[in-house]
């Protein structure tokens, strides 16, 4: 499912001021993704591309960070890298999605964290502006994921946890049918996606970031969020498509879950 934008009066409601991000972070950890990260970087391409239109003045730089990779992820993440130079390679072999994203994390800041000291910074701590956004190598956001983000960003969110919806494609009737009948999202729902969470650079560190574990990187870093204080938005309005398979490559991820689905 789609979603469009807020504009006018739903974007004033929300308090949307341009200037509140200058500069965004997209990392997505990828292990052995051929079949979907093509697509999942021409999504995020796509939304850059609206952001960028619409707030020329926020600066966007995507870390891929290839984890252990074994297939043609290496090679399509290069030629998406060559094409657009606000995608970055960052190679690692940790074999954790929770070290992945803290790397990438780590990396994508502290070049952001250069620039800003290169260019003019903005009074105070530089990392309030600085949003990043976490997404799935298996999974395609919509075109105005990251400008849906900011809006909320603005409006005094220092987090923002969005929902995703499975690929239905070539999955079981029986399990679409159980998962939307367990998933009935809508605003201040309950979930936490990895695959579709956003949230305030300075904030992210003053919360100690994700925890470097193999699952569970996206509850441990919400649920540190949440003990610091920072202002948490649960929301329909970003909702992501992802991979509908139930063989995974992280343990107790989403396939796996979809997998207990199947089985239930």
């Amino acid at each position: 499912m789609t979603l469009s934008p807020p504009v006018g009066d739903e974007a004033a409601s929300v308090g949307f001021n341009p200037r509140s991000i200058q500069q965004v972070a997209v990392v997505i950890p990828v292990h052995n993704e051929e079949q979907h990260l093509r697509p999942a970087l021409a999504a995020v391409d796509c939304a850059a591309d609206l952001l960028g239109s619409q707030r020329p003045g926020v600066e966007v730089q995507v870390m891929i960070v290839l984890d252990s990779c074994t297939d043609r992820s290496p090679s399509i993440a290069a030629a998406m890298a060559k094409a657009d130079t606000r995608f970055r390679i960052l190679p690692v072999s940790f074999g954790s999605v929770g070290k992945s994203r803290q790397a990438g994390v780590n990396a994508a800041l502290k070049r952001l964290r250069a620039r800003s000291h290169d260019g003019q910074a903005a009074a105070g701590d530089p990392m309030q502006r600085v949003w990043v956004a976490n997404t799935d190598a298996d999974s395609s956001v919509p075109g105005h994921w990251l400008v849906r983000q900011l809006e909320l960003a603005a409006a005094g969110s220092d987090a923002v946890l969005g929902t995703v919806h499975p690929d239905p494609h070539g999955m079981p009737h029986e399990l679409i049918a159980r998962w939307r009948a367990r998933h009935d999202h809508g605003e201040d729902h309950p979930h936490v996606y990895g695959a579709n969470l956003g949230v305030r650079a300075s904030s992210y560190l003053a919360a100690g970031g994700f925890p470097g574990v193999a699952f569970d990187e996206d509850r441990g870093l919400v649920n540190r969020l949440r003990a610091s204080g920072a202002g948490i938005t649960a929301t329909d309005t970003t909702r992501i498509l992802t991979s509908g398979r139930i063989s995974g490559r992280a343990p107790k991820g989403f396939a796996a879950y979809l997998l207990s689905l199947a089985r239930s």
